[in-house]
């Protein structure tokens, strides 16, 4: 394990303790998997310490159960005993394929849905943990993240809300903008970037790329996203493109101002593979229109990345655009809900994030620094390197 000794000068800040939501089961199992195998493997000269009962175990998961009444209301339940525990609680805001009954009739979960169950856990813990995480990949509510008229300011009011019910870090991965935080100043809050696997995925999945200023080039779809991109372009030694989107600001259509044109600012895209890198795929309509203008300038392979693949419209122009050649594949993480359709497109590549996961967990558990986590250059850099060696 790569990050495995440095955890061992330090003692635990409590019994680790893993709740992973209905929303989270699936990539739970996985983070649990690992800090079992990791933690029975690791040796060290403290097992007989008391600070030490309870580090190596079958499971870390926690069971709770999160029911509901026939009118659509429901209950957090904590099945075992979590006092003194170092929680971590996982959940998927944008998990839509769980259902429930309300007077019978069948509903979907919807974010609101999922931000009020993890308050129903967290509130059941009922100041009984030692210290509460909240690992919230897709941030509640991250694209009403700012104030423009007389509107709502639900991210920051829910950041606020969980600070105030006891929550002492929140982990988000991406966020639409991270100066959300601003909001509880005082607390821990951390966005991600799963920069180093994407770069492992697509490395992993292609075997003829040349990663180069000549061959290759990153682009921002938007000018909200160009940090990641410029920070993707400097670790890869690439160029750097972006587009800016022209709004039609005199009309809203589905919350927003629908747009006009993509204009497009950088060098010559003619002959090169393109990375376009963004926080989230939602409709999809943006990203195509990106690949479209990008091909027109003649562009070589369009590979999109996002951290969130929502495909809130279907995969059907997805689909679509692959087969005309605008887009050579599709890059996401786990982090939110995949449809098994989804997993089985061909041009799909699904990009594991339960590994880092873990590895963030076990770090924090035993009060380490996460700091080389977060800015993953080195490693970036190792891999292109082993890349073009052995390609």
């Amino acid at each position: 394990m790569q990050h495995d000794e440095r955890n061992l000068e330090t003692i635990p800040a409590g019994a680790l303790g893993l709740i992973a939501l209905n929303s989270c089961k699936e990539i739970g199992e996985a983070v649990d998997k690992y800090l079992v195998r990791w933690r029975y493997t690791r040796e060290h000269e403290h097992e007989d310490n008391i600070a030490f009962k309870g580090y190596q175990r079958d499971t870390y998961t926690i069971e709770v159960s999160t029911p509901r009444f026939g009118t659509g209301e429901a209950k957090g339940t904590i099945l075992q005993s979590i006092r003194g525990y170092d929680l971590y609680i996982l959940v998927d805001v944008t998990n839509y394929s769980l259902t429930y009954t309300v007077n019978g009739y069948p509903n979907h979960m919807s974010p609101d849905d999922h931000y009020q169950d993890l308050k129903r856990i967290i509130a059941a813990a009922g100041g009984k943990a030692r210290r509460i995480t909240v690992i919230m990949p897709f941030l509640y509510e991250s694209r009403q993240h700012k104030r423009s008229g007389r509107e709502s300011l639900d991210c920051a009011l829910a950041l606020q809300e969980l600070v105030s019910m006891g929550v002492d870090n929140i982990i988000t991965f991406d966020a639409h903008d991270p100066r959300v935080q601003n909001a509880i100043p005082l607390h821990g809050f951390e966005t991600v970037q799963p920069s180093y696997q994407f770069i492992k995925s697509i490395l992993g999945s292609i075997d003829d790329l040349k990663i180069d200023s000549d061959h290759m080039m990153v682009i921002s779809p938007d000018e909200g996203g160009t940090n990641r991109a410029i920070y993707l372009a400097n670790v890869l030694g690439l160029d750097m493109g972006m587009f800016y989107k022209r709004r039609d600001y005199s009309q809203i259509i589905d919350g927003r101002n629908p747009i006009v044109a993509h204009e497009f600012l950088g060098s010559s895209v003619e002959g090169k593979d393109v990375f376009i890198i963004d926080d989230m795929i939602s409709s999809g309509d943006s990203m195509i229109d990106v690949a479209t203008e990008l091909k027109k300038r003649k562009a070589r392979r369009i590979f999109v990345m996002a951290t969130f693949g929502l495909f809130t419209n279907g995969l059907e122009k997805f689909d679509k655009a692959v087969e005309e050649g605008l887009i050579y594949r599709v890059i996401t993480t786990n982090l939110t809900y995949q449809t098994p359709e989804l997993l089985s497109k061909p041009y799909y590549i699904n990009c594991d994030m339960s590994k880092y996961i873990a590895y963030i967990i076990d770090t924090l558990n035993h009060d380490t620094s996460i700091s080389d986590l977060l800015d993953p250059y080195d490693r970036i850099e190792t891999l292109v390197k082993k890349y073009k060696e052995t390609h």
